[in-house]
């Protein structure tokens, strides 16, 4: 699991640069930094609003007397969205904003859940 944390941390920011590198030489290097700004303020928009949303469902179930177990779950997408956000690079913009979006969050909610109960059964849940 360590192994593939740091294939991962080392992979995906060449996997960046050489993307960059590409856009750059088709675009031009100011066009590819409006790009990255345009994504990053994009964004920002995003988080603020699908935060704020998630906040209001947390207060609203937790007002009803539930257990805010999947708005907490989206409140963590819309995080990591936010923080693949802010890592500069074109892939990591694209998976944020993936995140941000609610019908594709569900499904990658969904995935997640399917996932973790998948390991739950087997017992075999490690982390790191």
């Amino acid at each position: 699991m360590l192994y593939r944390l740091l294939l991962l941390l080392v992979l995906i920011p060449l996997l960046e640069m050489l993307i960059l590198i590409q856009i750059g030489r088709i675009f031009g290097f100011w066009h590819t930094l409006m790009l990255l700004i345009i994504l990053g303020l994009v964004g920002a928009a995003m988080v603020r609003s699908q935060g704020f949303s998630v906040i209001c469902r947390l207060r609203q179930e937790i007002a009803r007397g539930q257990v805010p177990g999947l708005s907490l779950l989206d409140g963590m997408m819309v995080l990591t969205g936010g923080i693949l956000l802010i890592t500069p690079g074109l892939l990591t913009d694209l998976a944020g904003l993936m995140l941000l979006i609610p019908f594709i969050r569900r499904r990658a909610r969904g995935m997640l859940l399917a996932w973790f109960w998948r390991f739950m059964k087997k017992r075999t849940v490690r982390l790191l």
